[in-house]
């Protein structure tokens, strides 16, 4: 867990993770609650807030009585949502640095492709 970030984020966005890489499927039900409490070592309460957050993002919905289940599209959902967040948190600020340092668009394009060549 990340000191820096509340603990019911966390759970959100591991949750999150899993949605996106494949390991929880659309429609598949995820860790309940008390879970989720046990496997973190953290308080019910927290993982609960952490499920109640993606169910306020239209990521999981509550079947009453049986549990929490990934919403259908939500992979998808997640997936621009993340490139969206990406974009802001990371290209944007990219290009105002480029600007300043005068590096165009296409100098940039070809600062990445060598990058992506030699790792």
């Amino acid at each position: 867990m990340d000191e820096g970030r509340p603990l019911f984020v966390q759970i959100a966005e591991m949750i999150e993770n899993s949605i996106i890489d494949g390991s929880l499927a659309e429609e598949s039900q995820v860790p309940s609650t008390n879970e989720l409490a046990a496997f973190h070592r953290i308080n019910p309460a927290t993982a609960g807030k952490g499920l109640a957050k993606l169910v306020a993002d239209g990521i999981l919905y509550k079947k009453r009585g049986i549990g929490m289940f990934v919403t259908s599209g939500a992979r998808d959902a997640l997936r621009f949502r993340r490139r969206d967040d990406f974009s802001r948190q990371y290209i944007e600020p990219l290009i105002a640095e480029a600007n300043k340092l005068g590096v165009s668009v296409d100098e940039l394009k070809s600062m990445l492709d060598e990058w992506e060549e030699t790792s």
